[in-house]
């Protein structure tokens, strides 16, 4: 009788044995069947970087979720989700919001303010400094003279330095190169030169320029009025006429002037001359 009874009950846990096991199970079984078959996926926080608004603002980019729902387009380039991939970070181009702070102008009004400011001061400067001003030519009078005479030709040969004040008024470097003089005796031209002189002018100063004339007197009244001795005064006057050629900025000017003189014709005189003539 027992011995049916347990041969029974090992035939019943035989048949059973296979539909308990599942309920029945070791730790170790628990811990193997609870891991992963397939390797887990990186969260999309991890990979992609998030392009928010500045502003903290609710209109940032968010996953649009639902938005749809309210008549609304998902962004062409996040599509909704609020985040661009990693690797397209520097070729797509994150939607910033209407109300975001970089997109509102900072001091614009004083920046555009100051750039005009300096622009009209530059300008006015420059045009005070380089516009052209007149260079001022001044004969100065006669230096010194010396006469000679031919009784055969009753000619007077009449040897005159004279002096010759320039002043700059500009605020830039001038330079004279040229200076041609003529020199009339009752409108005839008696003698005549050309010197070819390099005088730098600093700006708003004053240069001198000393040049010799040779002149030859022909006529019969002037020999006589220089050579008679009962006269005491022996002066004939003299109309010199000169041009300057300056430059100065890729630039340059001819300069006229003019000037009558008093030479005694009689002897030999030299005059001293303040460097610089004044005006009355």
């Amino acid at each position: 009788m027992h011995f049916c009874v347990g041969h029974l009950v090992r035939i019943l846990l035989s048949t059973m044995g296979g539909k308990l096991s599942p309920f029945w199970k070791t730790p170790d079984q628990k811990e193997s069947e609870s891991k992963p078959i397939l390797p887990r996926q990186l969260d999309a926080e991890d990979e992609i970087p998030n392009y928010a608004s500045i502003n903290d603002s609710v209109t940032s980019c968010v996953p649009c979720v639902g938005i749809a729902r309210r008549s609304y387009v998902n962004c062409p380039t996040c599509q909704g989700t609020g985040r661009i991939p990693r690797e397209q970070e520097k070729q797509l181009v994150a939607l910033i919001p209407y109300g975001d702070q970089r997109l509102k102008p900072r001091r614009t009004k004083l920046y555009v303010c100051l750039a005009v400011t300096i622009c009209l001061l530059t300008t006015s400067l420059g045009i005070f400094f380089l516009f052209p001003r007149s260079i001022t030519v001044l004969p100065a009078g006669l230096k010194a003279s010396s006469t000679g005479f031919n009784a055969t030709t009753t000619s007077i040969y009449l040897n005159m330095t004279n002096v010759l004040n320039i002043t700059n008024n500009n605020f830039y470097l001038v330079t004279v190169v040229q200076l041609d003089i003529e020199v009339l005796h009752q409108s005839l031209v008696v003698g005549k030169t050309t010197m070819k002189t390099l005088l730098n002018m600093s700006p708003l100063q004053s240069g001198q320029i000393s040049y010799m004339v040779a002149s030859r007197i022909l006529d019969d009244n002037t020999y006589n009025i220089c050579t008679w001795t009962k006269v005491k005064v022996h002066n004939i006057l003299l109309h010199i006429q000169g041009t300057l050629t300056c430059t100065y900025l890729c630039h340059s000017e001819q300069l006229t002037f003019e000037d009558y003189q008093y030479v005694d014709c009689q002897g030999n005189a030299t005059l001293p001359r303040p460097l610089y003539h004044c005006l009355p």
